[in-house]
């Protein structure tokens, strides 16, 4: 028996697939996801129109808001936080040139291909070309996705099944709940914790040392700092242990850097006497995500032939992005951590005058940036922000151009260290957009 529907009842008034699918406002969708995925979108909204969850009326505008407005879902946004590698925005933003690099790169292209000789080649040559030349103290280098996987594929080329030596207070947390025990153990490898958690010595190296050590392991803990009544040792002293030194200086820096001292370098971590550097290509290097190992020749030719090697290689994109950002200066993250604070001081005084001309509260304060994605945690970053009411910050983040600011105190504060300089007329476009509609009855 079915039962009787009464003639109001909302599931009446759903609108017809095909009808929904002509209307002129998803034509653009339709040819840019293709019929099905769009259909499968509609039935989702049918349904919350039948269980009362959406107005019959609101559907094809629910449908809009359901699929990406661009090619995908990712938006870009303007990073107003003042930190220079945010995790959550992407870290490092890439160079202009590495931008066009990758867009050369998404098609067909040479990757394994000698054109001259019509043979096969080695992948991404010219990337470790750039690379090798960029840090010429390593004998050899190699790239895989990101630097986990390069410190986990050193792990298991190096001292599967064995020991890997490590200090108590180097066994951090890399972020998100990865801790760096668990990531190594995943090898298949023992760890031999040696020192507490505040002073380790040389000599507590010496005893654990043996046999079954496949190396000794060293992780900068870039993203915090031990005082007091602490110890470490030196890569020059742990490379006279006899075994493979491995360090992990984790955000990427190739060369000393005066804006960031005490941030390890892979150029001096070798010439102090690791056998082996890994780091990330995708903070300050400022490069695309990847894991980079230098070092050794014959260490870093063991990593590579690694049966699981194959698994961690990089694209096509990746390679280019990286080629890119080693050949050409001046990446967004160089450029945003050596920001002249004049200058800064200067592109926020116009950016408050024009929002004070457009009706609202804005006022100049000084600001801290950081350093971020998890590198030179005590490093400040002095620069200037435009504080304007922080209820603008929801507006802002889901504006059409996204700006993500820092609410401190009550204020939202837009630092424009990370925001170049010819976007500024956008952001003082979308602060006022934000304003209006928040005003909005």
């Amino acid at each position: 028996m079915v039962a009787d529907v009464s003639p109001d009842d909302v599931r009446r008034l759903v609108p017809r697939t095909d009808t929904v699918l002509a209307d002129p406002r998803l034509t653009g969708l339709l040819e840019r996801f293709g019929r099905a995925q769009v259909k499968a979108v509609v039935s989702d909204k049918q349904q919350a129109v039948r269980s009362g969850e959406l107005g019959p009326d609101d559907l094809v505008a629910a449908v809009l808001s359901s699929l990406p407005a661009g090619p995908s879902s990712l938006r870009p946004v303007l990073n107003a936080t003042g930190v220079v590698l945010h995790t959550n925005l992407g870290r490092a933003a890439l160079s202009p040139a590495a931008v066009e690099a990758v867009v050369a790169a998404a098609g067909t292209t040479d990757v394994e291909l000698d054109l001259r000789t019509g043979r096969r080649s080695k992948r991404g040559a010219a990337a470790l070309g750039a690379l090798r030349r960029a840090v010429p103290d390593a004998g050899d280098v190699h790239v895989v996705n990101n630097g986990a996987a390069a410190l986990l594929l050193t792990a298991m080329t190096l001292a599967g099944g064995r020991e890997v030596v490590v200090s108590r207070g180097e066994l951090v947390e890399i972020g998100d709940g990865f801790r760096l025990p668990d990531l190594v153990e995943a090898a298949g490898v023992r760890l031999r914790e040696v020192g507490t958690t505040n002073r380790t010595t040389l000599d507590d190296y010496r005893r654990a040392t043996g046999p079954d050590t496949g190396f000794v392991l060293k992780v900068h803990p870039s993203n915090f700092v031990v005082r007091g009544f602490t110890s470490s040792v030196d890569v020059s002293d742990l490379g006279t242990l006899g075994v493979p030194l491995v360090v992990d200086i984790g955000s990427g820096l190739l060369f000393p850097d005066a804006a960031l001292p005490g941030e390890p370098d892979a150029a001096t971590t070798l010439r102090a006497g690791a056998d082996l550097v890994t780091a990330s290509g995708d903070k300050l290097l400022g490069g695309p995500q990847a894991g980079l190992l230098l070092g050794r020749a014959e260490l870093v030719q063991q990593v590579r032939r690694h049966p699981a090697a194959r698994a961690m290689r990089v694209d096509k994109l990746t390679l280019a992005a990286l080629e890119a950002t080693l050949l050409q200066p001046g990446t967004p993250t160089l450029l945003a951590l050596h920001a002249d604070r004049a200058v800064l001081r200067q592109r926020a005084d116009r950016l408050a005058a024009g929002l004070r001309d457009g009706g609202l509260d804005a006022e100049v304060v000084e600001s801290a940036g950081a350093v971020g994605g998890g590198g030179a945690p005590e490093v400040g970053l002095p620069g200037w922000a435009v504080a304007v009411d922080e209820r603008l910050a929801a507006a802002l983040r889901t504006g059409d151009r996204p700006v993500v600011g820092r609410v401190e105190r009550g204020r939202l504060l837009l630092d424009l260290r990370c925001v170049p300089d010819d976007r500024d007329p956008d952001l003082l476009t979308a602060v006022l957009a934000a304003a209006r509609g928040n005003a909005a009855p």
